[in-house]
């Protein structure tokens, strides 16, 4: 069923004055990267007055929509979205395959694909040229640009109207219907995803991190996990009393052990001190640290301390207050972000490359602009990779951002999309300033605190959203963090038989 301009007719269902123009049963979207999830609905071009809006609402019921509940539902929805937040339409006609269009927003973001499988492209597009001022891009045929130059939108009062909302953080009633009756996650992806929309009340960090990071098993139960512990604190205090136990003529056999542990100690000193967990002369805490990341080194020789893995572990015995189970959370962590620490570089080297072809892809004017002013090696993003973001936002949404990028919900490099999103919201003044290299670098670390966490992150699974396959694609194999989560969950829990 398709009813175009020259059927126009007013539906009750619309606010009073408003005429339906346009309307199309079955487009559909893909959610996620793979084909096989799609969401139908209807899609509807709606005129009030000399506003056109555009309207799309996931059916109720219907067999493809049938695992959407009423919730999903409802945030899939997209309401009233009118044209002068549209940058423009792009039309797609393979060869082979289904049509669909791509509808861009004037913040440079846009909604996943509406793909027409029962055609009706050329009279969205001749219905929507009736209604509001488009012309056809003199570089792409395919590409309509809305409103033109002649009635500019502002972009800095436009907010991105695809990516869900934030949800509150998993709570302990809640946290329980996770669980069966001896502790066993039922549904890790449920949980998972559950996390990524909202993160996780601080009360419950400790349980949860541990799942997150594979220090447990989603499917080991409270005894099993307690016996871990009991096993796993005994290894860590043999491990450290290895390097304690060194003498001052062994000392001079391992100089590298021993550059390492000058280094711990002078970074130590300078991380997190203004956090009332760390601050304070003689603090034990700051002992603790120091001989967590003294044991790592011994435990893991080949790679030692570099600068910077004092930030991510601060986080992590901050939430877990025991410092066994912080050294084997940080050696989990390690697993995935190890590579970010080689001497070499090739783990930085790998994200930041990728990070240059999602930007290619995801905003292409500004990745030219990184070209023409040799800033293509990304290096500006170089900290926010390294430690994870870990000195752009205080401590409580640092916490939040690294348990949603934890999850691997939607893509285990969910913070590259994090940095696309990042970039593209300060597109207009990076090119518009025309920074170069050290200005922008400048420009970057400034952003220090100032930063919109909820709007990164719904910016970000968008970009994820939309770009796809092609987007993970743009990743090389192996880039870090590499391991997918469910192949690392028993990882340490193997270590140790608690049958």
């Amino acid at each position: 069923m398709m009813r175009s301009d020259s059927s126009k007719h007013s539906s009750s269902s619309e606010p009073e004055g408003a005429e339906v123009v346009y309307l199309k049963d079955n487009v559909t979207i893909h959610p996620t990267q793979f084909a096989s999830e799609r969401i139908s609905g209807r899609l509807k071009l709606i005129k009030q007055g000399a506003s056109l809006f555009m309207t799309w609402i996931p059916y109720k019921g219907q067999a493809t929509n049938a695992r959407l509940s009423e919730k999903d539902r409802s945030l899939y929805t997209i309401r009233a979205v009118p044209f002068t937040d549209v940058r423009s339409i792009r039309r797609h006609t393979p060869t082979l395959g289904w049509q669909y269009i791509i509808v861009v927003l004037s913040s440079g973001l846009a909604f996943p694909p509406f793909y027409f499988y029962n055609g009706g492209v050329k009279e969205f597009l001749a219905t929507m040229k009736q209604h509001v001022f488009i012309v056809r891009s003199l570089e792409d045929a395919n590409v309509f640009v809305v409103n033109d130059f002649q009635n500019p939108v502002q972009f800095d009062k436009l907010t991105l109207v695809w990516g869900k909302a934030r949800q509150p953080p998993l709570g302990s009633e809640e946290w329980a219907t996770f669980l069966d009756s001896e502790g066993r996650v039922m549904d890790s992806k449920a949980l998972r995803k559950r996390i990524f929309y909202g993160g996780v009340e601080h009360v419950f960090r400790r349980e949860v991190w541990a799942l997150l990071l594979g220090y447990h098993a989603y499917d080991s139960t409270y005894a099993e996990r307690e016996c871990l512990r009991y096993h796993k604190k005994l290894e860590y205090e043999t491990i450290k009393r290895k390097w304690q136990g060194i003498s001052p003529e062994q000392a001079k056999i391992f100089p590298n052990f021993r550059e390492m542990k000058g280094l711990i100690d002078k970074d130590v000193v300078r991380t997190d001190r203004s956090l009332s967990f760390y601050d304070g002369d003689d603090n034990p805490n700051l002992n603790v640290l120091c001989d967590i990341l003294s044991t790592y080194c011994f435990y893991n020789f080949d790679l030692g301390y570099c600068q910077g893995m004092s930030d991510l572990l601060s986080p992590i015995l901050f939430v877990m207050e025991d410092e066994s189970e912080s050294f084997w959370c940080f050696v989990a962590l390690m697993k995935r972000l190890g590579p970010n620490f080689n001497r070499d570089q090739s783990g930085m080297r790998s994200q930041l490359f990728a990070l240059s072809k999602l930007v290619e892809l995801l905003d292409s004017p500004l990745h030219n602009y990184f070209k023409q002013n040799d800033c293509l090696n990304y290096f500006f993003c170089f900290r926010w990779i390294l430690i994870q973001f870990k000195r752009e936002f205080e401590y409580e949404k640092l916490m939040r951002l690294w348990e949603v990028l934890w999850t691997h919900y939607l893509s285990e490099h969910m913070h590259l999309y994090a940095c696309v999103a990042i970039l593209k919201r300060y597109h207009n003044e990076i090119m518009g300033e025309q920074m170069d290299f050290d200005t922008l670098l400048k420009f970057i670390n400034e952003l220090s605190g100032h930063i919109d966490l909820d709007a990164v992150l719904r910016d970000a699974e968008a970009l994820c959203i939309f770009a796809g396959e092609n987007g993970a694609a743009s990743i090389p194999p192996g880039t870090p963090p590499s391991l997918p989560v469910e192949n690392e969950n028993s990882l340490l829990y193997s270590q140790v038989s608690t049958r």
